[in-house]
């Protein structure tokens, strides 16, 4: 039977408590509508609650809710056990709440979310075997940095980690620490970009954290030299810490910025791919006169607008390379280059060796 997560708003005055007494009146007729109640989250302060039932369907939650006590969910998600349980860490009663007369959960879904994504500088021959064994290298210190800090691995895919933690204040210590490893080994062809974001499971959107996961995949993907926050963690992080300033080793985005950020990469999302893409249609996509738009771009992501969508594509480009699915031709095309030479060329330029030598590398 599916399993699905919803969203209630909290109106002022209800409390974790009131909360925990809805809950019981959804155990009492559960059965009526064949669903099964696993957990629920609180958060007075932001004035959410969330919902983790068995279902048969969406309509079932909704008529459980309205039947045992009226308030009837803002949004609800069918979601997957395993990924929820990553996520939040749980997918029941926390054991300090059973066996009680009154099961009252006052914890926070709110959670920060951190993306970490090894890079290849380089691919040159000689190097690259070295390279990939180092990156095989860092899993097992970044699981362990990660747990250190009561943080949980999500996802870990194509050397790109999706990590959750309860506080800012362990994710940014982890964020810190994770580069350190590179500083042990000799990898300079390797460098770690890293975006951390928070948010709730439940929004508008598809999937569960969907939103706060996409803020911390474009904040990792226009960092620098630092790991890049978002502004709400910033503040949270000075909330957290007697306000104390954020790290040497932090860069944060503003409100304006994020909002940038967001638009840009959702515009080039869409359409790095057609080779008639020009910084013209960033502009007017963007609302940005041509030397605003650099000047902008320069600030926050140290790239020109032709260079950042160029670096774009060749990552793209990089991906596909390393699926061995496409040849050369094919994947100069469906990456927006005009032509396979402009983009082999465009490939050397950028990490030192012909796309064509580099397929045969890891063949």
């Amino acid at each position: 039977m599916p399993i699905y997560m919803d969203l209630h708003d909290l109106p002022d005055g209800i409390t974790a408590k009131d909360i925990a007494e809805m809950h019981q009146e959804d155990l009492k007729i559960e059965h009526k509508y064949n669903c099964r109640g696993l957990t629920y989250w609180c958060d007075e302060r932001r004035r959410t609650a969330f919902c983790l039932m068995e279902a048969p369907s969406e309509q079932a939650v909704i008529d459980l809710h309205q039947k045992a006590h009226g308030a009837i969910p803002q949004r609800i998600l069918e979601v997957n056990e395993a990924i929820v349980e990553s996520f939040l860490g749980r997918i029941q009663d926390p054991v300090k709440s059973q066996n009680t007369s009154l099961n009252i959960i006052n914890d926070s879904a709110f959670r920060t979310l951190m993306v970490v994504s090894l890079k290849k500088k380089v691919l040159r021959n000689k190097e690259f075997e070295t390279l990939n064994a180092a990156i095989r290298g860092y899993h097992k210190s970044i699981s362990n940095i990660v747990s250190n800090h009561n943080g949980r691995i999500v996802k870990e895919k194509s050397n790109t980690y999706l990590m959750s933690f309860d506080s800012v204040t362990n994710a940014i210590q982890s964020a810190i620490k994770i580069p350190e490893i590179h500083n042990c080994v000799i990898t300079p062809d390797l460098e770690f970009k890293i975006g951390i974001s928070a948010g709730i499971p439940v929004t508008k959107k598809e999937s569960i954290f969907e939103d706060t996961i996409k803020r911390a995949t474009n904040l990792a993907l226009i960092s620098k030299e630092k790991v890049c926050i978002s502004n709400e963690v910033k503040d949270l992080y000075e909330s957290e810490n007697q306000n104390n300033s954020i790290p040497n080793e932090i860069d944060s985005l503003n409100v304006q910025e994020e909002k940038f950020v967001a638009q840009l990469m959702e515009y080039t999302e869409d359409n790095w791919s057609h080779s008639n893409m020009t910084v013209s249609d960033f502009q007017k996509s963007l609302g940005y006169s041509k030397s605003k738009l650099y000047r902008t771009m320069m600030a926050i992501l140290g790239k020109s607008p032709n260079s950042f969508l160029k670096e774009y594509r060749l990552n793209e480009a990089l991906q596909l390379l390393d699926k061995q699915n496409s040849n050369i031709s094919e994947i100069a095309y469906k990456t927006g280059f005009s032509s396979p030479a402009y983009f082999s060329k465009c490939f050397q330029e950028r990490y030192g060796v012909l796309p064509s030598k580099y397929s045969k590398q890891i063949a």
